[in-house]
């Protein structure tokens, strides 16, 4: 039997089995996940000190965070925004599929889902049924801190998936826990007793598949897996765009923080007095200073002295700037592997780029945001599907070809848009447009709504031009495709 075989074998078989195998998957892979979560928030701790130092000043230390972590995704999500649902073989947009999609405020929570799975190298879309409108189908996106959905090795699909929620206490109440199972006939809601887990209620939906959908970045096809916590953990499970920019992210965050070090003991000169001690030296009302406040105020005293009395030197300031020029070098690093343009990350010229540059600086970027389109398409892709099936009742063929329509990743201006749509709307003499009008329209971001607004104020002018000169509509309205070459139109009234 193949090894794959034997994993199978070894599968759940009831619900609660499912929750422990789950719980214990999930619970391997959280100090992962809660790790790149800090790095994206700016709370992750400071590295590449030395333990001993650490252990001597990392309570005085306040690091300075660089927010290249949270850049990177950010940068990434900004050009991800979904604008409807599509099937091929149909007119205009699914408008009750989108209205669904608005209606479980999907356009804010995929926003986050986004933000989570490329930081958290996933996280998940639910569906299940509403039973306050079953015309509305509940939607919602989860995070991978609080879900995991157990992928088939075989057949590349969720067997099932768990989600659970602690919701802060207080003093005069407690933690509460909940959890939800889901499988591909039944979702089991449950609540935590002293016993463990109890089931509080169920949804027998009978889809025959999992109403989960794993909205994963980078996931890989290989089945070498890397330990985590000793449980082995699938690259199929996905990557976290974070991974190749932590390490360069810390050595800049250490750079910035021994830089701020320095700036409070030797960005400043320190003038300093031979043949005076501590208690020569008095403020304005003749109270002695004290050793700290000489430090701040950058004196130095020296008791032994020359036989002329005292006597003044100075130490002159430390040049920081090989502080600035290492975080620029591990700045230029981190915009390679990201794909963003340098000025992303600080690195700026005098000479303000042009639009032809600006654009070809964003090439990598663009081809990301692009990338990213397909898998995450696909996930709201079956996602649409699960909806219909929630709404009908049975499987629809057609919506096995959903398209799910993204907005132009990159950054055009409003003039080179309108130009390109307006050549190809417009044709030389004797030839078809290349597109349609409504087409051009659509190419320029108008909504279905503003162009059906269009269309009929189009056909009202129509009718009142034809009420005012009907020859000259018709004239207007001859094709000139189907003149020959060089032959034009005859005068309206010849051969009537």
């Amino acid at each position: 039997m193949s090894a794959e075989g034997v994993f199978a074998l070894a599968l759940p078989d009831t619900p609660e089995e499912w929750v422990q195998f789950l719980s214990e998957r999930h619970d391997a892979e959280l100090p992962e996940l809660e790790m790149l979560n800090r790095y994206y928030e700016g709370t992750q701790p400071l590295a590449y000190m030395h333990p001993e130092i650490f252990r001597e000043v990392g309570e005085h230390i306040r690091p300075v965070i660089i927010g290249w972590p949270q850049l990177v995704p950010d940068a990434i999500e900004e050009r991800l925004e979904p604008e409807g649902f599509r099937l091929p073989d149909e007119d205009g947009e699914d408008t009750d599929l989108w209205r669904v999609w608005q209606a479980n405020d999907m356009d804010e929570q995929s926003q986050m889902g986004r933000v989570d799975a490329l930081v958290m190298k996933r996280s998940y879309i639910t569906v299940g049924t509403n039973e306050d409108d079953a015309d509305t189908p509940l939607v919602t996106a989860e995070s991978p801190l609080e879900m995991f959905s157990y992928i088939d090795p075989r057949t590349r699909k969720e067997l099932a998936a768990l989600r659970r929620v602690t919701e802060g206490g207080t003093y005069a109440h407690e933690p509460e826990r909940t959890a939800s199972l889901y499988l591909p006939n039944t979702t089991i809601w449950y609540g935590r007793g002293d016993g463990g887990w109890r089931e509080d209620d169920r949804d027998n939906h009978g889809l025959g598949m999992l109403p989960v959908v794993s909205l994963i970045n980078r996931g890989r096809l290989s089945g070498a897996r890397t330990l985590t916590s000793q449980t082995p953990i699938s690259p199929r499970y996905g990557r976290s765009e974070l991974a190749p920019i932590i390490p360069i992210s810390d050595a800049a965050c250490k750079i910035a923080t021994d830089m701020m070090l320095g700036a409070e003991s030797a960005a400043l000169p320190v003038r300093g007095f031979f043949g005076v001690g501590p208690d020569d030296l008095e403020d304005v009302q003749g109270n002695k200073l004290t050793a700290i406040q000489m430090l701040v105020r950058k004196f130095l005293t020296v008791p032994i002295g020359t036989d002329d009395g005292a006597r003044e030197f100075a130490f002159p300031a430390a040049n920081l700037a090989g502080f600035h020029e290492s975080i620029n070098a591990l700045a230029r690093i981190a915009s390679s592997l990201s794909g963003l343009p340098p000025d992303y990350f600080g690195l700026t010229t005098d000479n303000p780029p042009s639009a032809e540059s600006r654009l070809a600086a964003e090439i990598r970027l663009i081809k990301r945001a692009e990338r990213k389109q397909t898998p995450f398409g696909g996930a709201y892709e079956r996602t649409g599907r699960l909806v219909k099936r929630f709404q009908t009742g049975e499987w629809d063929p057609r919506y096995r070809m959903l398209e799910t329509r993204w907005r132009d990743p990159s950054t055009p201006t409003v003039a080179q848009t309108a130009d390109a749509a307006i050549k190809k709307y417009t044709a030389p003499a004797g030839q078809k447009p290349i597109v349609t009008l409504r087409q051009t329209r659509e190419d320029l971001r108008y909504s279905d709504a503003q162009i059906r607004r269009m269309e009929k104020e189009d056909e009202e002018a129509d009718r009142k031009a034809a009420e005012l000169d009907p020859i000259s509509v018709i004239a207007d309205r001859i094709q000139p495709s189907a003149l020959e070459p060089g032959q034009a139109p005859e005068p309206a009234g010849v051969g009537a």
